[in-house]
């Protein structure tokens, strides 16, 4: 009779442990990272700096979960952070028109949402490809909220400020604000990516548009949802900014978002050639992004290399995405 072993690990191959890595990398990348900054800060591995991470990555982070539906849909968005701008700053000037930050929330998620179907529609229609289209309304929105603030800020009214602050500023049972509405708003998009028609359409369209046109779905109008889908998240961002921050300066604001969340969406595991990769993972991305910044400063590296080790990271895990294709 013969004897069978009790080794777990005998089955276990190479091919097999790098599938396993290549597949759940994200999350391996998140421990390895977290592994790396408790190093650093003995202390960083604690509740108090948890949440803060949630805190400072959840405005970057929502841009970030609209950029991965689009980079999941084989597209991409430069304009992101002009969106942010421009809604931001007349934002501003709803709520200190109104008093009313509903009708500031409304305004700059629809605002947000209309600035992204421009984006959807010159791609779709225009058959413009989306680097281009997003290059130049990258410009042209921030071109417009610098001439309409003459290069100033845009400031709440100061009997407006002090509530208005709360929204970004205030907690529930000692979580932020910003981070419980990161996490509703990861969720739902997860939910929706994963187990709706729509989703499965996006995927479909970021395999293969070709393909997804000859099963009978209608690609033009799927790209001009997610982009859609992206503005009004930035819309969503603008506002949260607005309440954090209080003062838009129209020339800075939303300076580099785009880059910050290309780069959670490919830390994130999502194939940049598109169709493959989780929500999850661009979650857990874009809190990576802002644990680098953090690694940077606990080890004393100047911030201004901050935007040269995002850069290499980009690079970086685009090859391990291509290598992982390969085989």
């Amino acid at each position: 009779m013969e004897k069978t072993s009790s080794n777990p690990f005998k089955n276990l191959t190479w091919e097999k442990t790098w599938s396993f890595v290549s597949k759940y990398s994200y999350v391996v990348s998140f421990l390895g990272l977290l592994t790396i900054a408790t190093i650093i800060n003995p202390r960083y591995f604690s509740y108090v700096n948890l949440s803060t991470l949630l805190l400072q990555a959840s405005i970057k982070g929502i841009i970030a979960l609209g950029m991965a539906i689009l980079i999941i849909a084989g597209m991409i968005d430069l304009s992101v952070g002009s969106i942010v701008a421009l809604v931001a700053g007349l934002g501003v000037v709803v709520l200190n028109t109104t008093g009313n930050a509903w009708i500031a929330l409304a305004f700059c998620m629809v605002f947000g949402a209309v600035l992204g179907s421009i984006n959807g529609l010159l791609v779709a229609y225009g058959k413009i490809a989306p680097f281009i289209v997003t290059l130049a309304t990258m410009s042209a929105y921030r071109s417009i909220i610098v001439q309409l603030g003459q290069g100033g800020p845009f400031n709440v009214k100061s009997d407006i400020l002090p509530w208005f602050r709360m929204i970004a500023a205030g907690n529930v049972l000692g979580v932020p604000n910003l981070a419980l509405i990161f996490l509703f708003i990861m969720i739902v998009v997860a939910v929706v990516m994963a187990r709706t028609k729509f989703g499965r359409y996006v995927y479909a369209v970021g395999s293969n548009a070709e393909a997804a046109r000859l099963a009978g779905i209608n690609v033009n109008m799927i790209k001009i949802a997610c982009f859609t889908i992206t503005g009004l998240l930035a819309g969503v961002s603008a506002f949260l900014l607005m309440s954090r921050l209080t003062s838009i300066t129209a020339p800075n604001a939303g300076t580099a978002f785009e880059l910050d969340a290309i780069a959670g969406v490919a830390i994130g595991g999502i194939a940049m050639t598109g169709g493959r990769g989780m929500i999850a993972g661009s979650f857990l991305g874009a809190l990576m992004v802002q644990m680098i910044e953090g690694v940077l400063i606990a080890a004393r590296i100047p911030p201004f290399l901050n935007g040269l080790v995002k850069g290499i990271i980009i690079i970086f895990t685009v090859l391990l995405q291509r290598k992982r294709n390969n085989n």
